[in-house]
């Protein structure tokens, strides 16, 4: 039974993390007004660990990386309804707050802050999902 679902009619977003290959994903994918940003890790453009200890730089650089990947998709940060922070140390949730405020400014997204064990790197601080909705033009969205 088909739910209507057509791999084919989505768009996708890769970039060149070697793990998109590796695990079979992509950075980011919009099927209609849904766009889903897989987690997003503070690399920086040499594959390596963005701002190594510091958790508002790691958070500044996985939110610019998220809005890179909604822009190619026909979106902004303001069109993010919910976000997901995956974070190694919790004590320093305003570092990482400080980032997410910053970049969403009057459009605040519901979201996550989660304790994990580890990330793919030990030098990464955290790694940010993110859910957007677009508006068709026949359908406006305004939240």
């Amino acid at each position: 039974m088909s739910d209507g679902f057509r791999p084919d009619a989505c768009q996708r977003v890769t970039s060149t993390a070697p793990w998109e290959a590796q695990v079979g994903y992509c950075r980011a994918l919009r099927v209609g007004d849904h766009i889903h940003v897989s987690g997003t890790a503070p690399v920086a453009p040499d594959g390596s660990v963005y701002a190594p200890g510091d958790g508002t730089g790691q958070a500044r650089r996985c939110l610019e990386i998220i809005a890179t990947a909604l822009a190619e998709l026909g979106a902004g940060l303001e069109n993010v309804v919910r976000t997901r922070m995956y974070v190694t140390d919790i004590s320093r949730w305003q570092e990482f707050g400080r980032a997410h405020a910053e970049a969403f400014g009057a459009h605040p997204p519901a979201t996550s802050m989660v304790q994990v064990a580890a990330l793919i790197d030990p030098q990464m601080l955290i790694e940010i999902e993110a859910e957007a909705m677009v508006a068709s033009p026949a359908a406006p969205l305004s939240c």
